[in-house]
């Protein structure tokens, strides 16, 4: 077996583009993903991307948009690491790097899927459970300041409508 690391996280650059759109379809088996990310960049909706580089190519990813309420809220949609990655830990370690982000920047940020996954990289099924959401609740998770469990609704970008 021979070991692999990324390289460290950072902000996507431009050009690293097509790689993302690559790697979305390949952990997603189609291209909903890719084009969620399109069309949240041109609606001006994306707060930030991250990807995990590896030998000039992006084995990791994660974006953040901008959630229309509760204001200054983030979403984090879609998270992907390549398939022959997976199960090694790397999605855990960049998704609990942002959830420590989330804490001390004092940012709250949601997130709908695997609560197990999502729970063992610090976001909290239980402080989302009285958000309220278009999406189910059982799947949703926070990760940000204090252990408050908000009751608030929740507004996403237009752009996840098309999922």
């Amino acid at each position: 077996m021979t070991l692999r690391f990324p390289e460290f996280s950072r902000e996507m650059r431009r050009g690293d583009e097509p790689a993302v759109e690559d790697l979305l379809s390949r952990a997603f088996g189609g291209v909903a993903e890719a084009e969620l990310i399109k069309t949240l960049r041109r609606g001006g909706d994306i707060a930030g991307e991250v990807v995990l580089p590896f030998q000039g190519g992006v084995v990791g990813y994660y974006a953040l948009s901008q959630m229309k309420a509760p204001v200054g809220w983030l979403c984090l949609a879609p998270v992907a690491i390549a398939p022959d990655w997976q199960g090694s830990g790397h999605g855990r370690r960049l998704i609990g790097m942002l959830a420590e982000w989330a804490r001390l920047s004092e940012t709250y940020v949601v997130v709908l899927g695997q609560v197990p996954f999502y729970s063992r990289a610090g976001f909290s099924a239980e402080r989302a459970a009285r958000l309220i959401s278009p999406y189910p609740v059982a799947h949703t998770l926070l990760a940000g300041p204090g252990e408050d469990a908000p009751e608030l609704a929740l507004i996403y970008p237009k752009a996840f409508k098309a999922l």
